[in-house]
């Protein structure tokens, strides 16, 4: 059975009696879309509307971070504190600055850093001139980095030279010797073929010291890129180029691991445009009922959609303050921040969410008054939020119009919200309603749309679909499919939802075995392709074991190779040493050993039937059998 045009209508309408029949649903189309880019926006609405309000807050950011004239800091000397007039200066001087250094519409922008202010100025700064910006995890190995540099083709690379244990200048050093003698800007390394320049933002104070160290001669300091000089010929070619620019125009390239099953788990860079990424900001946020009154901890990684769409996005595009409590996730600023920024919104996945209970309890219990009057309102997504929780968020951080969304990066991301006066269990148990000018649908293994009541696979259509993998067509062609009746392009999610009768959706599994920990998506193919590695396995398999604190854990079973006595300890370390130590396993379990079945359980193809391990995992996991050692974690 095909769904018409026609039954999307009579659909919505029984939506808003409350009797939906079939799972396929369609947004409201008021308000209309933005056509607009993100630079236009900017100046339009919200740099004109908004231009003396609160815009950017970094606690542990001096206020002259970036050289320059002295910036106004909103009445505060002592970290960086700016409303949108100044946040726009210096967005342009960097516009400029990239533009004197060589960076064309097109051109791909790297970054590999926490949340900070350079990170927020090359957001719209890239958009400003054209060129698309490509957001980096951090917790990359180098071999994972270099696979992303050289797939999205990035040129010019932004770059802290540390954070945690990760140095990524060392790493690169090493990894790639002509990068120390190549000449800044013109950098010649025949394995990162396409990287011209790699520009520095010294978040330790003291890289040049460090870069004499390593004999790398071919870094940028960013303080020198910014062009503070408003009547430069780079301030004619801003201006020239941001008349060019088109809302369909590619501006962000996003990682993400959501391919197909039996492929090799290697991200797929997904694009996004100016359309996508705006106008899904402006539908989060009202959803939040976002005004330019509001200050919201943004607290989500900004390489990842959370922190940069639902977190930045959906504030600014509402005149709203952003706040960044630090430059990776520490409860004890977040809740400083909380209490000194007097933030009304905060955002986070469950696990960020705990580790700030824990953090308040610790506090009350040490006798200190806290007070958060005037929080309300926030974003819990990323893997499913306990009602124990919600609850304890709700009495203990006053967060009443705390909501949940539902996407994916290849939807921009959000396709499903709840909104801020939902009734709460709506808020614990679903992930809310349609976003407007969006379709959804459930569909089973034939294609059919489901009753009600019914889990299949959530498939999305509208403005929020991405342009494609990059450089990645058969990809693309197999998540992205065209209705053949009337034209309508869907997004394949993977995911298996219900929906109820007043459109309400609830996501019950990953139809594609991805396992979310802490909000962070791990690819199982990828992971086991490391374990592999390790010459005294035979087999493995990796699958989801529930966990308390990250709603879900890595858990890997093993088949040993005759004679080979591998440990625990050991394959947890073979992933560690090479991946995102995420996707490290907190469980690993050994067939013949931990069951009595000596084989993995496999379809009559040979497939391995991952259900029945999940099953074996839980039942282990309750009895603690197979835990490794949490270090790193």
């Amino acid at each position: 059975m095909r769904l018409r045009p026609s039954i999307f209508g009579s659909l919505r309408l029984r939506h808003s009696r409350g009797l939906l029949t079939l799972s396929a649903v369609q947004g409201p189309l008021e308000p209309p879309l933005v056509t607009s880019t993100l630079s236009e926006y900017f100046r339009t609405e919200i740099l004109q509307k908004h231009a003396g309000r609160p815009a950017l807050v970094c606690r542990t950011e001096s206020p002259t971070a970036h050289g320059g004239p002295a910036p106004r800091t909103l009445g505060t000397g002592s970290h960086l504190a700016w409303d949108y007039e100044e946040f726009d200066r210096h967005i342009n001087a960097l516009s400029r600055g990239l533009l004197r250094m060589g960076v064309r519409k097109g051109d791909r922008v790297g970054v590999l850093m926490g949340n900070n202010s350079s990170y927020a100025m090359l957001q719209w700064a890239a958009a400003h001139i054209g060129a698309i910006l490509v957001t980096i995890n951090p917790a990359y190995r180098i071999n994972e980095l270099a696979g992303v540099l050289n797939l999205s083709g990035v040129s010019h690379l932004f770059v802290v030279p540390r954070i945690r244990t990760s140095a990524y200048l060392e790493m690169l050093a090493n990894k790639f010797p002509d990068l120390r003698n190549s000449r800044p800007g013109d950098i010649q390394e025949p394995l990162l073929p396409q990287l011209r320049s790699l520009v520095v933002v010294d978040n330790t104070g003291g890289f040049s010291r460090e870069a004499e160290g390593l004999g790398l001669k071919s870094w940028i300091d960013w303080r020198e890129i910014l062009a503070w000089d408003e009547s430069s010929r780079e301030s004619a070619m801003q201006k020239e180029i941001s008349k060019s620019l088109h809302k369909d125009d590619v501006i962000n390239l996003q990682f993400t691991r959501q391919v197909q099953v039996g492929t090799t788990g290697a991200p797929k860079a997904v694009s996004l445009t100016h359309s996508n990424l705006l106008n899904n900001g402006i539908s989060i946020g009202r959803c939040m009922y976002l005004t330019e009154m509001d200050v919201l901890c943004n607290v989500p990684p900004l390489f990842h959609c959370f922190g940069l769409v639902l977190g930045n996005l959906a504030a600014w595009t509402h005149g709203a303050c952003i706040v960044y409590a630090s430059e990776i996730f520490d409860p004890k600023a977040i809740v400083e921040t909380v209490v000194q920024e007097k933030c009304t919104a905060l955002h986070g996945v469950p696990t960020h969410f705990l580790g700030v209970l824990a953090e308040v309890d610790r506090r009350r219990a040490n006798g200190e008054v806290f007070h958060t009057p005037q929080l309300r309102t926030g974003i819990a997504a990323g893997s499913p939020v306990p009602i124990e929780l919600m609850k304890n968020l709700i009495e203990k951080l006053n967060l009443d119009g705390l909501t949940n969304a539902y996407g994916m990066t290849e939807t921009s991301p959000v396709s499903f919200q709840t909104v801020a006066d939902d009734p709460l269990i709506k808020r614990v148990e679903t992930v809310g309603r349609v976003q407007p000018h969006v379709k959804a649908k459930i569909l089973d293994a034939d294609g059919n749309i489901v009753p009600i009541g019914t889990p299949g696979e959530i498939c999305v259509a509208g403005y929020l679909l991405q342009k494609g993998y990059w450089g990645d067509e058969e990809q693309t062609r197999q998540v992205m499919r065209t209705d053949p009746v009337d034209g309508t392009l869907w997004m394949h999610t993977g995911d298996e939802g219900i929906m109820d009768e007043e459109g309400y959706l609830r996501v019950v599994s990953r139809i594609k075995d991805m396992i979310i920990r802490g909000g962070e998506n791990l690819f199982p193919v990828q992971i086991e392709n490391v374990i592999l590695t390790n010459q005294q396995v035979e087999e493995a398999a990796v699958v989801a074991v529930p966990d308390d604190k990250y709603g879900e854990a890595v858990g890997a079973w093993i088949v040993r190779k005759p004679g080979a006595k591998v440990s625990r300890e050991e394959v947890r370390e073979t992933v560690a040493a090479s991946m995102n130590p995420q996707n490290a396993p907190t469980w690993v379990f050994f067939v013949g050993e931990d069951v009595a079945e000596t084989e993995l359980p496999k379809t009559a193809s040979g497939k391995v039937q991952k259900h029945i391990l999940r099953g074996w995992s839980r039942e282990l996991a309750g009895k603690q059998t197979g835990l490794v050692s949490r270090v790193a974690e």
